[in-house]
């Protein structure tokens, strides 16, 4: 019956390398970056008025972190093949 299945029914962390593991928890990292730059905005934003260079650049690295963070959420959480050379041999 098994062979019947088209899709691989193996846990996805055990399928998943060392770096896919790493990008997901850079993808992390750079969401609370974006939400502390966020946070950032709102505090500064009555002080200093929203022409101020520290307020443009907190945007700019939101844009940027939440960026980041969507790229290597998804290369993180991808069902990538096996990408290794097997030992079988083919038949001739």
């Amino acid at each position: 019956m098994k062979n019947i299945l088209l899709a691989d029914t193996s846990s996805l962390a055990s399928r998943r390398g060392l770096g896919q593991r790493v990008a997901y928890g850079v993808a992390l990292g750079s969401y609370l970056c974006a939400v502390l730059c966020l946070a950032g905005v709102f505090i500064w934003l009555g002080e200093l008025g929203s022409e101020h260079p520290v307020i443009a650049s907190l945007g700019a690295s939101l844009v940027f972190f939440v960026g980041v963070g969507i790229v290597l959420h998804v290369i993180g959480r991808a069902n990538l093949p096996s990408l290794g050379f097997s030992e079988e041999k083919s038949p001739l």
